[in-house]
Formats: structure tokens, C-alpha cells, sequence
């Protein structure tokens, strides 16, 4: 052993300790451990940084703004709304919906990509469901790698192993030639993920669950608007309840006539619907056909452009001359210039029309306005805005132009029309372009922890291989096993294998093993191709550690430790290491 590979695994058992404690940020770790390369000589600089501007770096660069766009134009609201409308609403059915679904995407896009799409959408499903993220995305993510081993393009680490394999004079591997391993390691990693694995998961308090404790339920007035597809359908009909979860309390129809609703109660034009909802369900009214908010269809100031407007939650304190009137009597509208879309009052459920609701100390009313006009609301002592919400609507008009982005990106890079980064960063730029999104907008929802982390500890997997590390550790598991059978050495490649994809690449642990694996088989008079589709079915094999690209991208959003991964990685590895051991001598004999 030499001085820099003895220093390397230092460094190495280090940094696992420190990941699996958690006693700095994830992303600190990953700086210290490109800087401690530098500086202990083991990698110059221009080598340590250059994981920035690796490929993997810059397509979750893209991948992650193209979603982004598709959060901004409200495609992965409406894929939430499908998901949760096909399965009745129930977690164990959204989940098994939803790692099916991302699973069969990643037999033919990479497992990066199916998580950035589906990402967004388990987080919309997991606050409109009420239900910790952080027991959804973890299966999300296993999903997308358990489907690495369907067909010859599910990864690129499928595309180097058969590149690897043909320089050594072995045949090409065909699209399908995996698939005899692939899919029952596929269908028992998804089953275990949803009868045992989620269960192990801790429920922790995510970002959208720490939002959804603020939220109110609002009353607000909705109007059924001419040519309305809600017109003559009934209450159940209308999905109002489904998917847009309102609660209809009253209807007022001809501005007279107030109905008790039903399931059963037909909509007219005209309807004056009272609903209660949360406030984000609210908004989403105002991007929903066929229905408005009152305060948009009946007062909106067509002087005033949408892009202008804010929103802000506004609480009546003691002493205001708003108290025991009513926003009628108060003239609220012209006074203020500000639109009322809905009232809070958490002590009773209000029934009322809101322009006959008389206000309370403590109400909260939801308005919505110009930033000037809101500053001259705030200025009134006995009002308290407590905070300005996102006036933005949903960018639908432009969704289609957001999915062809995303589908002809990943399209381009599945034929090998661009390589995947450049697709995927071509696609970026094309919806800022096509203004489906602004750039300002897009950084502001990047998890910019991810890029840190995977730029610096892609410097890990370098100095690995420049160091000699990874060949050195394969040499030592070549040399204990080099007596054993075929069985116990295709089991030592797949530890061997497994170990080395957590610090380094899938790609690079791939590209070291084989060649030493091939030789080995030939050494011993065996199949090489076992081997190296065994290797092949190892390197995707993820699961200990969050240092996965899919893994990377759920690890902030659901507030997992790096401990939790292999709590739930550990068992979900032995499987795949039975079915492979047992399916690839079947499919490849060991014997030529």
C-alpha cells in the first residue's frame, strides 16, 4: 500500500463518518473534502474542481430547472391532481402509483431524470395528502435506481459496461439482455419499498409539512362562469372536493335563493359558490376553467397587470374600526383599493357571503393588491399584515411548450441525438427563452445543496482512481478469493462493487472493475460475461448511502439522514444481491 492510498482511505472512512453523523451540513462535508485532497497533495486544484463542471453537475443543473418550469406552468400540479384522482386518494395507492410509474420511466430515461419529474409532484401529493414527504421520495428514488438493470439504456452505467466489455473482445450487449435480472430485482425491490421499507423510513417534518401547519382554511366566495364545463354537472361531479380540495358550504344562486349543497346538487351558470379551503387550494381557483374568485371576475382593476399584483394575509387587531363591520359597510374596496378573496375565523366555520361577514378582532383576511397599496394597509396601526405571499399565478398557457422542452431533451439524449447534459442544459435554456420560466424564478427553487455536495465529492471518485485506490482494493479481493468458487467470487465483485459506488461514480467503479474482473475469469477458467454483468447489476446497486444522483435530489426535500439510508438500503441490497447471484449464473453460466 502506498502513502497516497493510504492517506486516500483516511480521508475516505472520514468522510463516511462525518456523512453518517451528520455533525456539519452535508455540503460543508463535500467542500472539506475536495479541499483536503488539495491540500494534502493527493489531487491539484484543476482536478478537485472540475466536478463543477462534470457532466453529472451540470445535468442535474438542467434537470432541475426544466422541472422548475414545469412546477411555474402547472403540469406537475395537474399530474398530481391525475395521480391522486386514479387512486382514490390513498397514501399506500399513490405510493405504489407513483414508484410503478417512475420505475417504467427509468427503464428507458435515467433514474436522475424520472426523480427531477416525479419530485415536484410527490411533494404537491404529500401536502395536498397531509402526509410527511420524507416517507414518499425515499421510495421514489429506489424506484428510479431498482429500474437501472430493464434494458441497456436505463443508466449510463450500463453503456460503459458494454463499452468496457467490447474491448475485450466479448459481444455488445443487446437492449434487453439485463432484462431476465432486471425485472424481478424490480418487482421484489417495489414490493419490499412498500410493505416494509417505507415503514422504516423516520416521518419527519419537511419543508412543505412545516407550510402546511400555517395554513388556515379560508372561506371564499367562487363564481360559475358562462360556458363554465361545471355547468349542469352535480357537486360530485364537479371534483371540486377531489381536486381541488374545497369544501362547498352554501350555494347562492340568482342572489336570492340560498341551497344547502349535496352531491347531487346541479351547478348553474351564474352560481355564487361559498367554499372554505385552504389558502394555496385558493389560489389555485383562479387557474382552474370554468370558475373565478368573485373578487377577480366581478372587481378586478383591468388597469392593474397581473404581474404586479401581491398577496398578503392581513389579522384585524384590538381596537380596529373594522371590528363589528362588515367589508360592505367599510367600503373596503374603494378605501383600500384592495381585493378580499377570502376570511379566516378559526373558531367557527363562517356561511355567510363575504361582503355580509362581520369581522372580528383575530379574523385573517386574504387580499390581494398592488406593493404600494398593501405599504398603505400596513401603515394602519390596527391591522398586522403577518405576510406577503407569492402573488404569481400558474404560467398555464405556457405548459405544453414546458412538456415538449422536457420530453424532446430527454428524447435527444435517449437516441444519442446530444449527450445528456447537453440536452438537458439546451432544454434549460429553452424555457427561459420561451419564458416558461425566469431564470430568477428557476434559482430560487434550485436546491443549490445538491449541486455543492455532487460537484465536491465527484473530486473523491478522481482521486480514487488517480491514486490507484479503487484498483488496489481490487487487487486484495482478487487475491483472497483467487481459491474460491465462481459463486463466492461473483458474490465478492458485488460487495466489491457496491462499496465502491458509494465515494465514486457508478461509471468509474464500473470502468476499474471489469477489466479485473475479466481477467480473473479468464485466470480461472470462467464465464467473463457473468462477470460482468454482475458488475454491471452491482454498480447500480445505491442504496447504502444518499450519494446517488436520485438519492442526492430527495435527501433535502425529505430531511433524511445519512443514516436512514442505510437503515433502509441495507435489506433492499441483500435482495438485489440474491436475486443477482441466483439469476446471473442461470442467464450467463458460469462455465463456458
Amino acid at each position: 500500500m502506498t502513502e497516497p492510498i493510504a492517506l486516500l482511505l483516511v480521508i475516505l472512512v472520514g468522510t463516511m463518518v462525518l456523512l453518517a453523523f451528520e455533525w456539519v451540513p452535508v455540503d460543508v462535508i463535500g467542500i472539506g473534502v475536495m479541499l483536503s485532497l488539495i491540500i494534502t497533495g493527493l489531487l491539484p486544484s484543476e482536478d478537485a474542481f472540475a466536478g463543477f463542471g462534470s457532466d453529472t453537475v451540470i445535468m442535474l443543473l438542467g434537470l432541475l430547472i426544466m422541472t422548475a418550469a414545469l412546477i411555474r406552468t402547472g403540469v406537475v400540479e395537474t399530474a398530481g391532481r391525475l395521480i391522486l384522482r386514479r387512486t382514490q386518494a390513498t397514501s399506500n395507492r399513490i405510493l405504489l402509483v407513483v414508484m410503478v410509474t417512475a420505475a417504467s420511466l427509468s427503464a428507458f430515461l435515467s433514474n436522475t431524470a424520472s426523480t427531477a419529474f416525479f419530485l415536484p409532484v410527490v411533494l404537491g401529493i404529500s401536502q395536498r395528502m397531509k402526509v410527511s414527504a420524507s416517507r414518499l421520495l425515499m421510495p421514489l428514488a429506489f424506484a428510479t435506481i431498482l429500474a437501472s438493470s430493464l434494458t441497456l439504456v436505463s443508466t449510463s452505467t450500463n453503456l460503459v459496461v458494454n463499452g468496457v466489455i467490447t474491448q475485450y473482445g466479448l459481444e455488445p450487449m443487446g437492449m434487453f439482455e439485463l432484462t431476465p435480472v432486471g425485472l424481478p430485482i424490480a418487482i421484489a425491490g417495489i414490493l419490499y419499498m412498500f410493505l416494509i421499507g417505507q415503514r422504516l423510513i423516520p416521518e419527519r417534518a419537511t419543508t412543505n409539512d412545516l407550510q402546511l401547519s400555517s395554513d388556515y382554511a379560508y372561506l371564499t366566495e367562487v363564481v360559475i362562469l358562462p360556458e363554465s364545463s361545471l355547468i349542469n354537472q352535480t357537486l360530485e361531479e364537479s371534483g371540486l372536493g377531489r381536486d381541488l380540495d374545497l369544501n362547498v358550504l352554501r350555494i347562492v344562486r340568482e342572489n336570492k335563493r340560498y341551497i344547502t349543497p349535496s352531491a347531487n346538487t346541479q351547478l348553474m351558470e351564474g352560481d355564487l359558490l361559498l367554499v372554505e379551503g385552504l389558502r394555496d387550494d385558493i389560489l389555485k381557483i383562479k387557474d382552474t376553467t370554468g370558475i373565478d374568485l368573485k373578487a377577480d371576475y366581478k372587481l378586478a382593476d383591468p388597469e392593474i397587470e397581473g404581474e404586479e399584483l401581491q398577496l398578503a394575509e392581513v389579522i384585524i387587531l384590538q381596537g380596529s374600526p373594522f371590528v363589528q363591520r362588515t367589508l360592505k359597510t367599510l367600503r373596503f374596496r374603494e378605501r383600500f383599493n384592495l381585493q378580499v378573496l377570502a376570511v379566516n375565523r378559526s373558531s367557527q366555520t363562517i356561511r355567510r357571503k363575504l361582503s355580509s361577514i362581520s369581522l372580528r378582532v383575530g379574523d385573517t383576511i386574504l387580499v390581494q393588491g398592488t406593493p404600494a397599496n398593501l405599504s398603505a394597509l400596513a401603515a394602519d396601526d390596527t391591522l398586522r399584515i403577518v405576510g406577503a405571499l407569492p402573488g404569481q399565478r400558474y404560467n398555464t398557457r405556457r405548459a405544453p411548450i414546458a412538456v415538449a422542452i422536457f420530453v424532446a431533451a430527454l428524447l435527444a439524449a435517449s437516441v444519442n441525438l446530444l449527450s445528456i447534459p447537453v440536452a438537458v442544459l439546451l432544454g434549460a435554456t429553452l424555457t427561459f427563452v420561451t419564458k416558461c420560466i425566469t431564470p430568477q424564478e428557476a434559482y430560487r427553487q434550485i436546491e443549490w445543496t445538491i449541486i455543492i455536495l455532487v460537484g465536491s465529492m465527484l473530486s473523491l471518485g478522481i482521486a480514487m482512481e488517480r491514486t490507484g485506490t479503487a484498483e488496489y482494493l481490487a487487487g486484495l479481493v482478487v487475491q483472497v478469493a483467487g481459491g474460491m468458487g465462481g459463486i463466492a467470487l461473483l458474490s465478492l465483485f458485488f460487495v466489491l462493487a457496491v462499496l465502491l459506488t458509494q465515494p465514486m461514480s457508478n461509471q468509474a467503479a464500473a470502468i476499474v472493475l471489469i477489466p479485473v474482473a475479466i481477467q480473473t475469469a479468464v485466470q480461472l477458467g470462467l464465464n467473463p460475461r457473468s462477470f460482468a454483468m454482475m458488475i454491471a447489476v452491482a454498480a447500480s446497486c445505491s442504496y447504502l448511502t444518499p450519494l446517488e444522483p436520485a438519492c442526492l435530489m430527495v435527501y433535502g426535500p425529505g430531511r433524511y439522514k445519512f443514516m436512514d439510508f442505510v437503515k433502509v438500503g441495507s435489506l433492499l441490497t441483500i435482495i438485489v444481491y440474491v436475486i443477482a447471484i441466483i439469476m446471473v449464473p442461470m442467464v450467463w453460466p458460469l462455465t463456458i
